[in-house]
């Protein structure tokens, strides 16, 4: 079962990429993905993609999945289903912050991005749950 960081905790105060992460472990090929932000001040925004490759150096034109806009602490799952993708063999976070008001101009936030494969029973669970 694939449990990584995607984004390793850490504080960043400028947009920037994550480092390739190898996904074939998974087998299932979906996967929850976690945001979890530890760190913020007021008046600042958080933006957190997640993009795939085949090689791990060409990312595509388009992000694979988005988190929604962040503005506070918290931990915020996403669901992210490789399954029609089976050529995706890495994935990398790709993250914008911005600050806006009084004081300073560079946002600080401390986040990290961490993948978890969906199992297969749990799969299995849902889609009868569907039924």
């Amino acid at each position: 079962m694939l449990d990584t960081f995607v984004v390793a905790e850490q504080t960043v105060t400028a947009k920037g990429d994550g480092p390739p992460v190898d996904i074939n472990a998974a087998q299932s090929r979906v996967l929850l993905l976690t945001l979890r932000i530890t760190d913020i001040v007021e008046q600042e925004s958080l933006d957190v993609s997640i993009w795939g490759s085949a090689d791990g150096n060409a990312w595509g034109e388009k992000a694979l999945a988005a988190f929604p806009q962040k503005f506070y602490r918290g931990e915020h799952p996403l669901l992210l289903d490789l399954t029609p993708r089976p050529e995706i063999k890495f994935l990398r976070a790709h993250w914008e912050c911005y600050r806006w008001g009084r004081g300073t101009d560079v946002p600080t936030f401390g986040f990290s991005v961490q993948a978890q494969e969906v199992s297969k029973e749990v799969l299995s669970e849902l889609a009868s749950a569907k039924r």
